[in-house]
């Protein structure tokens, strides 16, 4: 398998045509053999290559899906930047990931599951938020991944993409299982007390919002710039990527001309997508558009079939600063008011607050977990400015006024209201049961996955080089 293309020092790079080869010789069950070999019986075998020379290669085969050794360091690489540790070898344990991925791949395909493009740009946006949150800014992101957020978006849609099809899979598979407060019961009853799942501190927040008002003369000076950059491009005195590099509010795609690369209409906001999936002269600009993150304008570049590839400049308006203390004003006369008894956090939540996601549920914040929507969070899943006042209050104290970024960077104003707290704790039958149930439901799950598996790696063709033959891994039967 492993050609003689380029020698320096002893090292080998491997060729792509003989790359290939190997992968569909392997695939069909053939044994790998040297390239030169296969075409030359006279050839004379070659030396083994130092392992640390190989630049790639294939060294596993599921089905007729090839494992690259450069996957392989690449997840590792992942694994790092993330602070991931492996409970055991990695360069075995990362491989039989890899191989299980591939399998629940391949079933999902043959079950036609699918998901959407919206449900793919949903997920992506959530892990970029996140990461916006733990580095501070998307400047400080892009340049500590040394790639802009539209180059992140491309990067991780297809490997988002198949996490959600892997996990749809894992779903269907135990759709059926089902967990009785018995099968709760039993399960716990012989554990000891130290071995009960450990319950972190929890919060219950009620959160009533103000949204600074923009000055009409900040809105048009926006609307000013932007027909001014309009009629320079049209009059063909600058460019629009230019004025894009110059100008645009949007760091992610400023550096890029504002160009945004073939992206489906569910990756955009409703309003941006409206008008640039209308657009059909590359010569011309759209008219002004307001989306959640400001005012933008849009010129074309391409269409490829339900994509679209445009550059844009968003301008933001900014908030005065008297603005903002206009509007923790109003909240601190709200809040009194509430102290005072005139009417309740939730009667202010509902016809008060500018939070359209917390306001038709009296102010109550929700978290979407792995076990469904819940208006408990733990600390570290509230938004920090949110989290950090949280920690000073007691069970039905309401705040002072505070600023918050929103996830399009907007500043809002906000008062809050711990409505409850429970105390970190090991779990009770009594006060934990959904903890306790999804403790037990998990467990059958993961027995019914881990045994479909085992039962898959029978029924599929595996083949892998020598060296991890004598690997201990999860599941059995990897080894034919």
């Amino acid at each position: 398998m492993r050609r003689n293309t380029n020698r320096f020092g002893g090292c080998v790079l491997l060729g792509l045509f003989c790359l290939t080869a190997a992968v569909a010789g392997w695939a069909g069950g053939m044994s790998p053999q040297p390239f030169a070999a296969a075409n030359d019986s006279t050839a004379k075998k070659e030396a083994p290559i130092p392992e640390e020379c190989i630049v790639d290669e294939v060294i596993w085969v599921v089905g007729n899906e090839p494992i690259l050794k450069s996957d392989v360091e690449m997840m590792r690489l992942q694994g790092q930047s993330e602070g991931m540790t492996w409970n055991g070898d990695p360069d075995c344990l990362i491989p039989e990931q890899l191989a299980v991925q591939k399998l629940f791949l391949h079933q999902a395909a043959l079950d036609s599951i699918e998901v959407s493009e919206s449900e793919i740009a949903a997920g992506v946006e959530k892990q970029i938020d996140y990461w916006v949150q733990l580095m501070g800014s998307r400047e400080k992101l892009e340049e500590y991944r040394n790639q802009t957020i539209t180059e992140m978006r491309q990067s991780m849609h297809d490997e988002y993409k198949n996490t959600l099809l892997i996990q749809k899979m894992r779903e269907k598979l135990v759709e059926d299982i089902k967990v009785t407060p018995a099968d709760v019961r039993n399960y716990f009853r012989s554990l000891p007390e130290d071995s009960l799942p450990f319950v972190p501190t929890e919060v219950e927040v009620e959160i009533i919002e103000r949204a600074p008002r923009i000055k009409p003369e900040e809105v048009n000076r926006v609307k000013d710039q932007l027909r001014n950059f309009t009629e320079r491009v049209t009059n063909g005195e600058t460019t629009f990527a230019t004025l894009a590099r110059l100008y645009s509010d949007d760091p992610g795609t400023a550096r890029n001309g504002g160009e945004l690369d073939y992206v489906g209409r569910g990756m955009l906001d409703p309003a941006f997508a409206a008008v640039a999936f209308n657009l059909t002269d590359p010569k011309k600009i759209s008219k002004i558009v307001e989306s959640e993150f400001g005012y933008h304008i849009i010129q074309l570049v391409d269409k490829r079939g339900d994509k679209v590839k445009v550059r844009h400049i968003l301008i933001k308006p900014k908030v005065a600063q008297d603005e903002i203390d206009l509007s923790l004003a109003q909240l601190d006369s709200i809040a009194d008011d509430i102290r005072s008894g005139k009417f309740s956090f939730e009667e202010g939540a509902t016809f008060i607050s500018d939070d359209k996601d917390t306001r038709n549920n009296h102010g109550l914040m929700s978290n979407l977990t792995e076990d469904g929507m819940t208006s408990r969070f733990q600390m570290k899943d509230l938004p920090t400015e949110v989290a950090r006042v949280v920690d000073t209050l007691k069970v039905g104290e309401i705040s002072a006024p505070f600023t918050l970024t929103k996830n399009n960077g907007k500043t809002s104003c906000a008062i809050i209201k711990l409505k409850s707290r429970i105390d970190g704790h090991r779990a009770t039958i009594t006060e934990d049961f959904q903890v306790m149930k999804n403790v037990v439901l998990r467990k059958q799950r993961q027995k019914v996955v881990h045994d479909w598996v085992t039962e898959k790696i029978k029924h599929t063709y595996v083949r892998m080089n020598e060296r991890y033959r004598n690997c201990q891994y999860e599941y059995e039967g990897w080894v034919k």
